[in-house]
């Protein structure tokens, strides 16, 4: 049997070469250490990325619950508002009520002492109207001696009434 060292045989040998140096090295030692340590170093950005995430998740429930707060804050001003709102609408009409009553009140007032002025003044011409018509049918009517009488009437009642 005749061995020929062909490209084959050569190619064979240094796989095995390589092969046994790769081993010497301890090449496969390495690779592993370097894949353990990739592991971990994943691990960890894992369980940092998980803790990242924790921590914004309860960063998201504090935000929200500060949201609620601050919702629930604003409707209890707006509601506030309103009622303060009402309040002074309430006293606004209230007051315009009043100030209109008061001027009706004194417009009503008024018109009675204008009404008792004009009365007056009605009488007063009446009377004075009653007093020209007696003096001008007692002077065509009268004598001497009946305006004597009258005169001396009037006077009298005069004299009683300041008594």
């Amino acid at each position: 049997m005749e061995f020929a060292f062909d490209a084959t045989f050569f190619a064979f040998v240094g796989l095995v070469l390589f092969l046994a140096l790769v081993v010497y090295l301890k090449v496969p030692g390495m690779m592993a250490r370097s894949l353990d340590d990739r592991a971990d170093q994943i691990r960890n950005e894992l369980a940092e990325a998980k803790r990242l995430r924790e921590e914004a998740q309860h960063l998201l429930a504090e935000y929200q619950r500060k949201r609620k707060e601050a919702e629930a804050e604003a409707a209890h001003i707006v509601a506030a508002a309103e009622r303060e709102a009402e309040m002074l609408t309430a006293e606004a009409k209230k007051k315009t009520e009043e100030f209109v009553a008061n001027r009706t009140a004194l417009s009503e007032q008024k018109i009675l002492q204008a009404e008792a002025e004009a009365m007056k003044a009605v009488r007063s011409a009446a009377v004075d109207l009653a007093i020209a018509a007696a003096e001008t049918v007692l002077a065509k009517k009268a004598d001497g001696k009946v305006q004597s009488e009258l005169f001396g009437n009037a006077v009298g009642q005069v004299k009683t009434r300041l008594n």
